[in-house]
């Protein structure tokens, strides 16, 4: 579900350079209004199908006929016709003229592309109360998307959402709804009609537009919603798992917040098993990060990756002494381990010693042994809470315990909050064997 309340739209300035994102946030195209078409049953009936059920005052249908038959005449003397409809409107009285009336004006507005006389012939019909209930989707939507192509914004938000309301399930109305918002700048609001269409959706077990989700991380990145736009990316990465979909979700956290290097790490380690990382700087910032004196085994394998992936020039001067510094240190960090273990289980150990055991274990990916030490750093005095429940929740993706992996980060707290929900989301994918780096692009 996308987590969307009025309390997390507050805009968030990107800070420094930004990452960059795979999807085009610079597009104006909107979320789509279909070709119009007549609503069908605004078309004349013939005289015997209204007779019995009709009831039209006698000054309307002596204004009424002469027009009428103007409109059925072939080729059509539109001046004329023009002329007439005045005296047709004058005449109305009840609401079968009406009806008739708006009717009369849709059709000629059609045949000579007056957008604004279909607009009025369709509010006539629909506030005629005369429309088939069957039908009043159709009228209601027609009328919407006129008043859309008006950019009368308000009107249209209207007549769209009386459409939904009277069952329409096709041509997207909701999408052209969440427009009328944005169009006005109502961004807050756009977002949340939005959000809560995509959720009535996932609700209902029923698929969801990814156009839908797109666009709503284009509006609230452009606009800097910052919590808004990474619950879009997040539902995107979670419903059409792909390198681009998961790279934006990170790219994303990585623009609006400003992370420490520990907390940079753990998003990047997200990158790097959902096959995201996607760029040189990618991973210059992983394993700047990560540091080749404190987790060697971690930055050769990312140097490795990246020059296997053609990302990373292996005689940059940072990569190059930075793969040095890490070999240089790879065998003594591994033969460090056993110590690491038994001093971080010493009944006198202290937070930091358990925890940067565990973290040397994960390093090497050995995430047994670095959720017993993440836990035992749990029970000390002065433990970072939230880095140590992230890294304990990573070691128990990584064991394909998901359910434990999926409460632990539910416990993150604070800044490396939204880090923890996209590791769970990713932990849910593992689980289910959704082959997240070869997932087909949207």
């Amino acid at each position: 579900m996308l987590n969307y309340t009025r309390n997390r739209t507050a805009r968030v300035k990107r800070t420094g350079s930004t990452v960059a994102l795979g999807i085009a946030l610079a597009c104006g195209g909107v979320l789509g209004v279909t070709a119009l078409e007549a609503p069908a049953f605004a078309q004349k009936k013939s005289k015997k199908d209204e007779a019995p059920k009709n009831n039209y005052s006698k000054a309307f249908v002596a204004a009424y006929s002469p027009v009428n038959d103007l409109l059925q005449a072939e080729p059509k003397d539109n001046a004329a016709i023009a002329a007439g409809i005045p005296t047709v409107l004058a005449a109305v009285e009840t609401p079968d003229d009406k009806f008739a009336a708006g009717n009369m004006l849709y059709s000629f507005g059609r045949t000579s592309t007056d957008t604004a006389m279909q607009r009025k012939g369709l509010d006539m019909m629909i506030e005629s109360g005369k429309v088939p209930a069957e039908s009043l989707a159709d009228y209601n939507f027609t009328a919407g998307q006129l008043a859309y192509q008006a950019k009368d914004w308000a009107t249209a938000r209207t007549r769209l959402q009386a459409a939904v309301d009277a069952g329409l399930t096709s041509s997207n109305p909701q999408a052209i709804i969440a427009e009328t918002y944005f169009s006005q700048d109502m961004y807050e609001e756009g977002l949340k009609y939005l959000a809560d269409e995509i959720n009535k959706r996932v609700a209902a077990g029923e698929e969801v537009d990814p156009v839908w989700l797109k666009r709503g991380i284009t509006v609230a990145y452009n606009n800097n919603f910052a919590e808004s736009a990474g619950a879009f990316a997040r539902m995107n990465a979670k419903m059409f798992p792909a390198k681009d979909s998961w790279g934006d979700a990170i790219a994303i956290q990585r623009n609006f917040n400003e992370f420490d290097a520990q907390e940079t790490l753990d998003l990047l380690r997200l990158a790097k098993r959902t096959g995201s990382l996607r760029s040189e700087r990618d991973y210059v910032d992983y394993i700047e990060v990560a540091d080749a004196r404190r987790l060697p085994g971690e930055v050769v394998a990312a140097v490795d990756q990246g020059t296997s992936a053609g990302l990373v020039n292996s005689s940059d001067v940072f990569i190059a002494e930075s793969l040095s510094t890490a070999k240089s240190r790879l065998n003594a960090d591994q033969a460090d381990l056993p110590a690491l273990e038994r001093d971080a289980r010493k009944a006198s150990s202290t937070a930091v010693t358990a925890a940067a055991a565990g973290d040397a274990f994960l390093s090497y990916g050995k995430a047994a042994q670095a959720e017993e030490m993440y836990t035992i750093a749990l029970g000390k005095t002065g433990t970072d809470m939230p880095r140590v429940l992230t890294r304990l929740g990573i070691a128990q993706v990584d064991q394909g315990k998901t359910e434990e992996a999926k409460a632990t980060f539910a416990k993150v707290t604070g800044n490396r909050e939204p880090i923890a929900k996209l590791w769970s989301v990713y932990a849910e994918q593992k689980a289910s064997g959704t082959p997240v780096e070869t997932a087909a692009a949207m």
